[in-house]
């Protein structure tokens, strides 16, 4: 939406269980499917917390006191500018991972792509990929507030708002309270995809090369490339791609992907696939839909909706800064599925039939009975939790974790 400079004030969002949203919503975006069955998922979020207040469950996690995570385009434009703020100041703090192992890490920022590159397993496991990436956004999102002052929560896109003209929106349109905008254009043979032709790539779309506008235009890219779809950017000096390769933020801000994360396929996803395995194979686009034109899935439409590197790249993805509003908005979905049967949902886990269980992680040396006993370690990013403590983000990690979207 260009041309909007912030958000028009609304009253608070009221639901008829009495509770309201502390934040605003954009008046220039109509509220969604999602959106709506968000809101209407709110009563059985507020009677999950009643029973477990009930139960002696509870935290001190409520409604009233739970941090709210926004869609970017629904902030103020001083709160955008705030959270630019906040990344640029984490690119220029000093890395902590070790020099010996990661030589190639220039900041706190580039700490969390080297996580990304070395945890892959125990990120990316079947029983693990949900909530090892909350565990990894939340850690993300407490450096920003604790090392660089950030007062707000971690942002996310709600993809639906980006399908017909990503580049004029407020988070592409390269403003300074923009995440930076699109690259030059770099034509490129597109992204291969695991699915019959015609639909075995998705096609390239008007970037491609080096990101010129917005905040993040002179931002150095140090690690990778280690599994980019873009075939022109030199090597990494070593083969685990954790040396030093210094190169500019590549994008192609791409339509074509993104066709795959409207609305309708995330409302079916929640609403159409009850037990988790199926939500997990849907929310990965497989197997694929019939007749699909935009069979990618949630998690592949949104990463290559950057695309370009590290963006469009498996391991290096987080050196985008807008990794994290892709993986807030699965997060956000996540949730949604969750609080929509939380008796049955909120512990359950993916993938534990399949071949090797849930034996993921590399420093997981036994495999624990439950999977919800397995340890989600980051290495240096954060310390090692069970994996039952990611899998509520009303209550886990003894209360700490208390957050919600909007």
């Amino acid at each position: 939406m260009k041309g909007i400079q912030g958000v028009v004030q609304l009253s608070l969002l009221v639901g008829a269980w009495g509770w309201e949203y502390k934040t605003k919503r954009n008046p220039a975006f109509p509220l969604d499917v999602v959106d709506k069955l968000q809101d209407e998922t709110m009563p059985k979020v507020q009677a999950w917390l009643d029973k477990q207040h009930k139960a002696g469950k509870a935290t001190n996690c409520t409604l009233e006191n739970a941090a709210v995570r926004q869609e970017w385009s629904d902030m103020t434009v001083e709160a955008r500018q705030e959270y630019v703020r906040a990344v640029l100041c984490l690119q220029k703090k000093s890395p902590r991972a070790p020099k010996d192992k990661v030589p190639g890490s220039l900041s706190r920022f580039d700490d969390f792509v080297a996580t990304h590159m070395t945890q892959a397993g125990e990120l990316h496991g079947p029983t693990n990929l949900f909530a090892a990436h909350r565990y990894f956004i939340y850690v993300y999102e407490k450096a920003l507030r604790e090392e660089c002052g950030y007062t707000g929560y971690q942002p996310y896109m709600n993809y639906d708002r980006y399908v017909a003209d990503p580049l004029n929106s407020l988070l592409f349109d390269g403003s300074p309270a923009s995440m930076s905008g699109n690259g030059e254009l770099a034509p490129y043979n597109g992204i291969p995809q695991p699915f019959p032709r015609p639909y075995d790539r998705i096609p390239a779309d008007q970037g491609g090369g080096c990101v010129t506008t917005g905040p993040f235009k002179d931002m150095v890219v140090s690690l990778g490339p280690k599994g980019s779809v873009v075939r022109d950017i030199p090597p990494n000096p070593q083969r685990d791609g954790l040396g030093s390769n210094p190169r500019c933020l590549r994008r192609d801000v791409n339509r074509f992907s993104v066709a795959g994360a409207k609305a309708n396929y995330t409302y079916h996803l929640i609403t159409q696939h009850n037990d988790v395995d199926s939500f997990y194979n849907r929310y990965l686009g497989q197997p694929q839909l019939k007749g699909d034109p935009n069979p990618w899935g949630l998690h592949n439409a949104g990463h290559y909706l950057i695309g370009g590197d590290p963006g469009g790249d498996f391991y290096c993805s987080p050196g985008d800064p807008l990794f994290y509003f892709h993986h807030g908005a699965l997060d956000r979905i996540w949730w949604i599925w969750q609080m929509n049967d939380p008796e049955n949902r909120i512990n359950a886990v993916p993938g534990q039939a399949m071949p090797g269980g849930h034996n993921h992680g590399r420093r997981q040396t036994t495999q624990p009975k439950n999977a919800l006993d397995s340890v989600i370690d980051l290495g240096w990013t954060a310390p090692g939790v069970r994996l039952e403590e990611m899998n509520d983000q009303l209550g886990g990690l003894g209360g700490e974790m208390c957050y919600i979207y909007v």
